[in-house]
């Protein structure tokens, strides 16, 4: 589904830092349009924390391949590349071109592994184009239709659902499972594996319209909204019989409501913490960590955070299965797609205050 979302104004793209008129740029296929990380956010990132430029495209080398971006993905995990400090993978430098997984076509190839007009996954970021000797380049598995969905369902975001969900929240009937961003590209599709199944599933979302989605067309036995106040007591309501299994991708306000009701052998799957991604302190408030560490052992509770590229030996089964409960309609996805590369800091800033309603990918060319 493509959301309408406003073109930029001059004034915007003044501060994005333009080099050229758009026009002039997109005719000319040996010019890369691209988007560099032109300063470190402090707190919530802004438009002036990016800048567009061009730059020229060099010519091939023997066992080079030009890749063309067709779909760029927009995940919550490149908030954490922006910053200065260390992490599991490494930060994006001061005008470096910002990181991202993509769906790219071969434009050009002096590499015998690649032929020209070849679909390939690829990490080649917020740009039009990029020289890649073919490391970490896979073509595209043609279960993928459309090409996009190699970004969400059947890409990372699936794989890290399924993954985190089978093999780390190792579900089982009857048991009740509960996850917050209950209807993005990754909450959305744990859900629906939980109730393949056989698992009662309670979403925690924003919108009403989200909520009214993940039960009436994702099968969600009920779905909260934590704007409500009395989000707690909703979701204590619904889970008289306590938490198995929850599914952590956003921290704050859902885990708050969560942990009390978590039962004894309950297992949390952790791959993000959205709510805390931009936050520059620690938040005010009580140390809970005791009470935390407290549940852990005297609930036999496993809380394990996970790392989704450590989980591609799990590849083969996950294109298996996910691409064949897509077929039969068993799993649906929702996409958020916006139209051009010059629309990706905007969009991606919509990603914290919850702007999108599906996976959000920007449609580069």
């Amino acid at each position: 589904m493509a959301m309408n979302r406003r073109d930029f104004t001059l004034t915007s793209m003044a501060a994005l830092g333009a080099v050229a008129t758009q026009g002039t740029l997109a005719s000319d296929t040996k010019t890369n349009r691209r988007i560099v990380l032109a300063s470190r956010p402090i707190g919530k990132p802004t438009v002036d924390n990016f800048r567009i430029e061009a730059a020229p495209i060099p010519s091939l080398t023997d066992g080079q391949i030009l890749l063309k971006t067709r779909y760029l993905s927009l995940d919550p995990y490149m908030r954490g590349r922006m910053n200065a400090g260390d992490s599991y993978a490494a930060r994006v430098e001061l005008n470096d071109v910002m990181v991202g997984g993509t769906v790219s076509e071969v434009a050009d190839s002096r590499n015998p592994t690649f032929k020209r007009g070849d679909l390939v996954s690829s990490y080649s970021g917020w740009q039009e184009y990029q020289v890649s000797d073919g490391s970490g380049i896979r073509a595209l598995d043609p279960r993928i239709q459309p090409p996009s969905y190699a970004l969400g369902v059947l890409g990372m975001p699936g794989l890290t659902a399924y993954v985190g969900l089978l093999d780390i929240g190792e579900p089982k009937p009857g048991e009740t499972v509960v996850l917050a961003a209950s209807t993005g590209a990754v909450g959305s599709v744990v859900g629906q594996i939980a109730k393949l199944k056989g698992c009662r599933v309670i979403g925690i979302a924003g919108a009403k319209a989200k909520c009214d989605y993940a039960v009436d067309e994702l099968g969600y036995d009920a779905c909260i909204s934590h704007y409500d106040d009395d989000m707690a007591e909703q979701l204590a309501a619904l889970c008289p019989d306590g938490i198995d299994v929850y599914f952590e991708n956003v921290g704050g306000s859902s885990w708050e409501a969560v942990m009390p009701l978590l039962n004894t052998f309950a297992r949390v799957p952790v791959c993000g913490l959205i709510a805390h991604y931009n936050e520059t302190e620690l938040p005010p408030g009580p140390d809970r960590m005791s009470m935390l560490q407290g549940m852990i052992l005297t609930k036999s509770i496993k809380m394990q955070g996970f790392i989704v590229s450590n989980y591609f030996n799990r590849l083969p089964d996950f294109v298996q299965d996910m691409s064949g409960w897509v077929a039969q309609g068993k799993v649906k996805y929702k996409e958020d797609m916006v139209t051009g590369l010059d629309k990706a800091p905007e969009a991606f800033l919509g990603l914290f205050s919850g702007n999108n309603f599906g996976k959000l990918v920007v449609k580069v060319s």
